[in-house]
């Protein structure tokens, strides 16, 4: 029993150092050589004009967050319909529990204003 816990403990010890023996080994063996070019802020190829640091309505972070849980939800629909003619009752009511909860979600978005784009 206590030999199969040894390699746990081995995995535990050396996972560790797996992630982060490549980024000391960098910072030890890598070139130092900084310079203003390369401490300027680097965005597609064109210089920055003021201060690169802009805030965004927190509104497009909404936008997209609801976008993306409704796509990923959206995948789990495929499968279902793949397997329509096979599912039980208790499934049909369980997705259609899960729809609903889909347009729940989407109508409360609405109401709250979070897919107005401004």
């Amino acid at each position: 029993m206590s030999q199969d816990w040894q390699f746990v403990a081995i995995f535990l010890i050396l996972s560790p150092i797996f992630p982060a023996a490549p980024v000391i080994l960098n910072h030890l063996l890598g070139p130092k050589k900084p310079n203003p070019i390369k401490q300027q802020t680097y965005e597609c190829g064109i210089e920055t004009v003021g201060s690169s640091w802009v805030q965004f309505k927190v509104q497009y972070y909404i936008y997209a967050l609801v976008f993306v849980i409704f796509d990923v939800e959206a995948v789990f629909l495929f499968p279902i319909a793949a397997a329509y003619g096979q599912l039980t009752l208790f499934s049909i009511f369980s997705v259609a529990l899960f729809i609903f909860l889909l347009a729940d979600g989407l109508a409360y978005a609405w109401g709250r204003g979070a897919l107005e784009w401004i």
